[in-house]
């Protein structure tokens, strides 16, 4: 399992956590916010192993026996609350998982701490209850919340955690760490690192996925010929992206990672700043017949789209629109 060291990003909230290790003046509860896939896990599970790490220095030795069981999995005083119903978690998860159970000393460590992934699904009695231990924690107890969405605690909860709020990681950073831990080609890496957004976990998916080379085919197809393809071509492009249907997101966020190349292009005539740097003619040609009013529709059509398939709008009717778009423009 990882130290410190080994997160890509987030440089401030480590920061802050290291700081705090070291001061001894650790908060009894912490809210971590940001999408899927950005690290709010790994940063928990992180701050659990320094925490309780026996060296005490502001980061976990990997070699003490706390350190040794949160390697293995099997660190009693650290817990994962669980909850039976996908969609919530109840006041009972709480009540016997954490209130109950944090009235029970410490098995061999500093603290007991208890990590609530999803904290967004509790129930507002769940929280209500949840307050009740954050008001009044025993010394040892610390509480994690993990979540995508922090308007979704109540504003009690809030003001009584520490709030980490996970911010996107630097592109370059993600290519490298692709390419050293996963031995990614660098093209490759590129447009993982680009498709992420700055979520680390979106880029390692991506470069992980059996459909990658596939995907980008496919997409490539479509970008690069949109604006001379016939109706019943578009029709085709429909049919074979009906196939990825799981993957249509994804797809649409790779889609958008070319259109800002061909503005990139268009605003900077550099082609060391695209992405898609094997594609530089077609980039550089649809720069040179794209308007900028152009591509704002498109990259507005992309953001459309996805918003529509959220929504559950039948998927062949989002994906004409969003293609006559990007045909027209």
């Amino acid at each position: 399992m990882s130290d410190f060291r080994d997160i890509i990003g987030h440089e401030e909230i480590i920061e802050h956590m290291r700081a705090a290790l070291k001061s001894k003046k650790i908060s009894h509860a912490y809210i971590f916010e940001g999408p899927n896939g950005s690290g709010k896990n790994l940063l928990a599970k992180t701050y659990a192993k320094a925490l309780q790490c026996e060296a005490g220095y502001g980061d976990s030795c990997g070699m003490c026996p706390s350190c040794i069981r949160m390697d293995s999995g099997n660190q009693p005083d650290v817990k994962w609350i669980i909850h039976e119903k996908p969609a919530s978690i109840g006041v009972e998860d709480v009540r016997t998982q954490v209130n109950n159970d944090i009235q029970i000393k410490p098995y061999s460590s500093k603290y007991k701490i208890y990590i609530i992934d999803e904290a967004e699904k509790m129930t507002v009695q769940a929280q209500n209850a949840l307050l009740k231990t954050i008001e009044e924690p025993p010394a040892y107890g610390i509480i994690m919340l993990l979540t995508n969405n922090n308007e979704a605690m109540l504003p009690t909860i809030r003001s009584r955690c520490i709030t980490f709020h996970l911010k996107p990681v630097r592109q370059s950073q993600i290519e490298t760490f692709l390419e050293e831990k996963y031995s990614i080609p660098d093209y490759k890496a590129r447009i993982c690192a680009a498709f992420s957004q700055g979520v680390v976990g979106r880029a390692v998916d991506m470069a992980a996925s059996e459909h990658f080379t596939e995907l980008q085919q496919e997409i490539l197809k479509i970008v690069k010929r949109i604006h001379e393809m016939e109706v019943y071509e578009i029709v085709e492009a429909i049919k074979k992206l009906s196939a990825y249907k799981a993957d249509i997101i994804d797809i649409i966020d790779m889609m958008m990672v070319w259109y800002r190349d061909v503005l990139m292009f268009k605003v900077t005539k550099n082609a060391n700043l695209i992405v898609y740097k094997d594609e530089y003619r077609s980039l550089s040609e649809q720069a040179s017949k794209t308007s900028y009013e152009g591509l704002d529709k498109i990259i507005k059509a992309l953001e459309k789209a996805k918003v529509r398939l959220n929504a559950n709008v039948n998927f062949d009717v989002a994906m004409e629109m969003m293609l006559l778009v990007m045909k027209e423009n």
